[in-house]
Parts: structure tokens; C-alpha cells; sequence
């Protein structure tokens, strides 16, 4: 069995939003489905299911959907929100955690995951998530500061 990467995934940003609408942007359904899924469900207690579909398009332009799957591990509403899931494979999950707190000009929200294998997919897919949690977080903020859906 392969160790666990000693590196965490790392992103905040300030958005012009209550910490409740960004919080509710990103722990329920509807929210997701505004600004970065299509067909998102999330059962909000803890051990719930939360489900995230995605709708993409590949380098040559061809869609694409994502699926993946996890289990909620916090809920605080407006403070913490945190995840498992298994973007990897079957085989571990990372955690996600996102964290917000009251700012001058709105709301801090900070993402960050840990937990990947320390294997060639693991590393391949740490790097991806890297990039994608900060795409999300620009996503959200232009979404909740100037209504830009995807």
C-alpha cells in the first residue's frame, strides 16, 4: 500500500457575498447546480451523500461528464462544510474541507483537500485538483458578485 502525500491542496479567496448565500452556494444542490454542476443532490447531515455531476468539455472540445461521489464528514452551517470522496480511484478518499469566516468586503471562503496517494495517479490527480479548486473558487466568486453562471 502506498503512503499518503504529505501535501494539502490549498485555496481561499474573498467574494462580495453574506458567508450564508456562499455557504449555501456551496453545500446544497441548487446551489452547486447554479454555478458548477448539473444534477448535484447532497443529503446535508453528517454520513450523508453528496453527488456531483458535471458537464464539460474535453481538449477537443467533445462534452464530457464527470461523476463522482462522496460522504459529508462536517456541516456547519456558515462555517465548515467537509467531504470524502475518491477522485482517484475506488481503492481511498481524500477529504475536502472548506472553511468561511466574516470579512471587511464580504466573505473568506478557504478550500482545501488532502489525502492523496503518494502513486503516479495520485500525484497526476493532485495536480489536477490543484487547478480545479481554484478555477471553482473564481467560478463561485464571479457566479455570487456578478451572477456569471456556467
Amino acid at each position: 500500500m502506498s503512503e499518503i502525500i504529505d501535501t494539502e491542496i490549498s485555496h481561499s479567496t474573498i467574494i462580495k457575498a453574506s458567508i450564508e448565500k456562499v455557504y449555501d452556494a456551496i453545500s446544497t444542490a441548487e446551489g452547486l447546480d447554479e454555478w458548477f454542476t448539473k444534477g448535484a443532490t447532497i443529503d446535508r447531515t453528517i454520513r450523508g451523500t453528496i453527488y456531483f455531476r458535471r458537464e464539460t468539455k474535453d481538449a477537443d472540445n467533445k462534452e464530457r461528464i464527470i461523476e463522482n461521489k462522496g460522504i459529508i464528514t462536517e456541516f456547519i452551517r456558515p462555517y465548515h462544510f467537509a467531504f470524502k470522496w475518491q477522485p482517484d480511484n475506488n481503492e481511498y478518499y481524500t477529504t475536502v474541507h472548506f472553511k468561511l469566516d466574516y470579512a471587511h468586503e464580504g466573505t473568506i471562503i478557504l478550500v482545501q483537500e488532502h489525502g492523496f496517494k503518494n502513486t503516479p495517479e495520485g500525484r497526476k490527480i493532485l495536480l489536477s485538483n490543484a487547478t480545479s479548486w481554484g478555477e471553482a473558487l473564481t467560478m463561485l466568486k464571479y457566479y455570487l458578485e456578478h451572477g456569471i453562471k456556467q
